[in-house]
């Protein structure tokens, strides 16, 4: 079992639950999961998407994933992305963030790009009504990983400065890979205490990544000591969404790379604990799997998750 190297402040009290969950559009006591998925299309077309292959939640672009380029979405899609997401009674939606941002990186030009980036989408994922804007927050390359941790800190504090809108910024676990922070829990803890308890940020998992980091959520001792670690770091009224993502590499392996759910190594009966636990079961999960099709998240694959968590 992976253990989290850093920890909480002692000193630094953490608020209520209900203090963190106000404003939370998700149900804690929801009787079944809200299954959904990374949809393409961006907000004009998103939504048909969803549609297609039933997602409930959806998680999608604002702009392209890979450039700089800063999204400018035009006034009426975001009017009608809004009108169509209520209409359809979809959601929660959460946008996934820009791939190039690096908020640990010792390169003070792609610092630079990655705040403003970040700033922006922030911004814009408010206004289109998301809950949260799910990003990695990088790699610390070569520089110790405390002083990659002081330089997040200090690019989410630029990101979030007289910003007062509903949508959080959601840091999400990572998978292990070289040295980027988010696969201990300890680290997300930190951040946010650092933090003061900042209501407007929170945390993503992705099961794919977490079973890449050396947690075994795929076996019932192993879930439980996830949910206990993750209780007693960072807490679970942090938690406000899951990547439901299966893993075609075997435990700790520190890869991403995903697999349709019950085809990788954490399997259905890792997939039907998770959805049945009750700090899990009421949170949005949302597919970023290949799909059966290799076109992405697709219709069955919801169908599993929903058959499992009945």
């Amino acid at each position: 079992m992976k253990k989290s190297k850093t920890l909480v402040p002692a000193n630094t009290a953490r608020p209520e639950r209900k203090e963190v969950f106000a404003g939370k559009s998700t149900p804690r006591d929801a009787a079944y999961p809200l299954i959904g998925a990374h949809t393409n299309g961006g907000i004009t077309g998103a939504v048909a998407k969803a549609l297609e292959i039933g997602a409930q939640s959806m998680q999608i672009f604002i702009g392209s994933p890979q450039t700089w380029k800063p999204p400018q979405p035009a006034p009426d899609d975001i009017k009608k992305f809004r009108e169509d997401v209520a209409r359809e009674n979809l959601g929660p939606v959460f946008v996934h963030g820009n791939y190039l941002v690096n908020l640990a990186t010792l390169s003070l030009d792609n610092l630079q790009k990655s705040v403003l980036n970040l700033h922006t989408a922030l911004r814009l994922s408010d206004a289109i009504g998301a809950e949260g804007l799910i990003f990695h927050p990088g790699s610390a390359g070569s520089a110790k990983r405390s002083e990659a941790i002081d330089r997040v800190l200090a690019a989410m504090t630029v990101v979030l400065k007289d910003y007062d809108g509903q949508c959080r910024l959601l840091m999400e676990v990572c998978a292990g890979q070289g040295q980027t922070i988010g696969d201990d829990f300890g680290e997300l803890g930190t951040i946010i205490a650092e933090l003061n308890y900042d209501k407007r940020i929170g945390v993503a998992w992705d099961t794919c990544h977490l079973y890449n980091a050396g947690f075994d959520v795929a076996t019932e001792k192993g879930l439980a000591k996830t949910v206990s670690e993750f209780d007693k770091l960072v807490g679970f009224e942090w938690l406000f969404a899951v990547h439901a993502n299966d893993s075609k590499n075997p435990l700790g392996s520190r890869k991403d790379r995903h697999e349709n759910i019950g085809q990788g190594y954490i399997g259905e009966e890792g997939f039907r604990r998770m959805l049945h636990h009750p700090e899990l079961r009421s949170l949005p999960w949302m597919l970023e799997v290949p799909g059966f099709d290799e076109k992405g998240p697709d219709r069955k694959n919801i169908e599993i998750l929903h058959r499992l968590s009945a």
